[in-house]
């Protein structure tokens, strides 16, 4: 039976979404942004599951975002046409482990990804992962196994409370909550919460990718504090523009990982 099967990897995004509900905050796919996080804490050793001992880092992004961020300097990269409705998964490991570590492969069987490139770290551009591999997964956004999740939390949230109620979503509680410390923030701040926005991580390190509602997608580097938006490009606004604001903001309140690639406590 595979380390990590089908029933690990649910298990444990049925405990992303009910101990750290904010991870999908503000994106519409939140059932696609649960099972993501839970294979990285799967990966990464954060759950309870993980046996493996190889030491494995995890990056995640829209395949459309990453191909935009590397294909200047990966010349391989425009031979396989980017899927705007594709997660790719980035997984280094160290390069004296021969094969692709077991945990990694169960992991995205279970998941239904698919293997699309593999070979040294720095021919992807990370430098910060010199003398290590790296393999790429895609899975797309609406995979089945997502409802699969879907109907594991319906059952969860239908469950009698102890005072013989109907338990409510704590999901739902909880942006109630969001709602209300978003009050007295500086103007500009304000605004850059208020517009709709997906932020998720692209690369551990602080690499973060913004899509506004008009579908233009834009790298932020929350370290380094830039963003490839014509606004940072033109000006480099007081404070940041507002994707560098609204990445800051999603990441104390816990709606997005650190740039380490952890939520916070």
């Amino acid at each position: 039976m595979p380390e990590h099967d089908l029933a690990t990897l649910l298990a444990e995004a049925v405990h992303v979404a009910n101990d750290y509900p904010a991870v999908a905050n503000g994106v519409d796919d939140s059932l696609h942004e649960y099972l993501r996080y839970a294979v990285l804490r799967l990966l990464e050793g954060d759950a309870d599951q993980r046996s493996s001992a190889v030491d494995v880092t995890v990056g995640y992004g829209r395949d459309a975002a990453m191909a935009d961020n590397w294909r200047s300097t990966v010349p391989w990269w425009d031979e396989m046409p980017a899927r705007e409705d594709c997660t790719r998964f980035r997984v280094f490991y160290p390069d004296d482990v021969a094969h692709v570590p077991r945990a990694v492969s169960d992991v995205m069987s279970a998941l239904g990804a698919w293997r699309v490139w593999s070979g040294d770290a720095v021919d992807v551009g990370a430098y910060d992962h010199q003398g290590r591999r790296e393999v790429h997964y895609c899975w797309p956004i609406g995979h089945p196994v997502e409802d699969q999740l879907n109907e594991r939390l319906e059952r969860d949230t239908q469950a009698v409370a102890t005072d013989g109620g109907c338990a409510g979503d704590v999901r739902a509680r909880e942006a109630m909550n969001d709602q209300i410390q978003t009050a007295g923030l500086e103007a500009r701040t304000q605004r850059a919460i208020n517009e709709e926005m997906d932020v998720s991580l692209l690369a551990k390190g602080g690499q973060y990718e913004v899509r506004s509602a008009s579908g233009s997608i834009y790298d932020v580097d929350i370290i380094a504090e830039t963003c490839t938006c014509p606004d940072y490009q033109k000006r480099e606004p007081d404070g940041g523009c507002k994707h560098l604001r609204r990445v800051d903001h999603e990441i104390k309140h816990g709606r997005v990982p650190r740039p380490d690639g952890r939520l916070p406590v």
